[in-house]
């Protein structure tokens, strides 16, 4: 019986990674994966030929996190994520929270912002029209965390505890949509948070620490309420096919504890990369300061000695 359009699904064999990670392109996913490392690697291209650098470590990142992509949606992953809740749902942590973070750090918002030729005077062209985006007011409203966070925490608990889940699931078009729309969450929740890319929100370091985390224990609760439920809560996946040899209930919470060790993974990540953001910051504003003071010989310390000067004679 084929189950989605994606294979003989009902059919497939006990479930290893060896088998998981098989071709199985999904041509949409394939497209979308070769089109994206394309079009970066020819803005990289464009940068070096015009004799501009381009950080070699943000080409791997976004390289790896769009080959992640294809990892969990062009091999058997997809299939068994068809009829497995836990291979599901390591589908939607890398798609939805690795992916993103990956991709994210490859900066490609500013890398086509500096290859994308100017149109001109009174001309709009791709460099124009994106710029136009990301001051538009929809870029504002979708990348506020007023926004990011609830629809971050509503594509767990509403969509799988609500009969949206199983109603996607049942064709190839609507698991294809669900998954691009985890993946956009995750881009547009971590977005503003990473603060690689320019974009209409740009909060500072600590408060980008408080919106990491005040989405991350909502996605923890979610992995324990499906490690500790005692019966199947979602009906997609509530009569595995016999062929995998797995129990439904066994297999629920499987995907309860994968989905809360993911909670942790991007926090981490996130920190990290802020911490590290945090560090380049302070550097680069204490150079500023350096070169500030070669150029005026120091004014700014010149005044606070004569100010300091100034108290002592006022004392004597």
């Amino acid at each position: 019986m084929d189950h989605s359009g994606h294979g003989m699904t009902m059919d497939l064999p006990p479930f290893t990674l060896g088998r998981g990670l098989e071709w199985s392109a999904d041509p949409f996913f394939l497209v979308a994966c070769l089109l994206g490392l394309a079009l970066y690697g020819w803005g990289v291209l464009r940068l070096r030929r015009r004799g501009d650098a381009w950080p070699v470590g943000r080409t791997v990142s976004y390289a790896v996190g769009v080959l992640t992509v294809a990892l969990v949606m062009c091999t058997r992953l997809n299939d068994y994520g068809m009829v497995m809740f836990s291979v599901h749902m390591v589908q939607h942590m890398v798609i939805s929270m690795l992916s993103p973070l990956l991709i994210l750090l490859g900066a490609p918002v500013t890398l086509a912002l500096r290859a994308l030729p100017t149109a001109g005077r009174g001309r709009k062209g791709p460099r124009e029209l994106l710029l136009a985006l990301l001051h538009s007011r929809y870029m504002r409203i979708v990348t506020h965390p007023a926004f990011t966070i609830p629809m971050f925490i509503a594509s767990l608990y509403v969509l799988y505890f609500t009969p949206l889940f199983d109603f996607l699931m049942g064709s190839k078009t609507g698991h294809i949509a669900m998954m691009v729309h985890f993946f956009a969450v995750g881009m547009v929740f971590f977005w503003p948070i990473m603060g690689v890319d320019p974009g209409p929100h740009r909060p500072g370091y600590v408060m980008r620490m408080l919106e990491l985390f005040a989405g991350m224990p909502f996605h923890a609760f979610f992995g324990i309420a499906l490690m500790m439920a005692s019966a199947p809560m979602v009906s997609t996946f509530e009569h595995p096919p016999a062929s995998l040899g797995i129990d439904a209930l066994s297999d629920q919470n499987a995907a309860g504890g994968i989905a809360w060790a993911f909670s942790e993974i991007p926090s981490v990540l996130v920190l990290i990369a802020l911490l590290f953001q945090w560090y380049g910051s302070e550097q680069r504003q204490a150079r500023r300061k350096d070169r500030a003071a070669d150029r005026d010989g120091d004014k700014e310390l010149e005044a606070y000695n004569a100010y300091l000067a100034s108290l002592n004679a006022r004392e004597s």
